[in-house]
């Protein structure tokens, strides 16, 4: 995991939004990109970047793709911050 490509996948408002949405099960980019007022063009590009990153697999099914979580990372990610808070000298 790119600690960097995964705070700025995550440091937009539209991804994390995107992620919220995957909380609840997979989903298709078109199911994605009926909630919100985005170009499909632009809602590929965060799907692309949150992808770059790790935070969503995708898998293909007959004429779809569909994204979801990858929970690895983000237990990565806490592991992370939460070792920022070990011992002090």
């Amino acid at each position: 995991m790119g600690m960097n490509e995964t705070m700025k996948a995550l440091a937009d408002p539209v991804r994390r939004d995107i992620l919220q949405m995957l909380r609840s099960g997979r989903k298709s980019a078109g199911e994605i990109g009926e909630k919100f007022n985005l170009t499909g063009a632009t809602v590929s590009y965060h799907l692309a970047k949150l992808k770059s990153a790790e935070l969503i697999t995708e898998e293909k099914y007959k004429n779809y793709i569909y994204y979801s979580l990858n929970a690895s990372v983000f237990e990565e990610l806490l592991a992370w911050i939460y070792g920022l808070g070990g011992k002090k000298e």
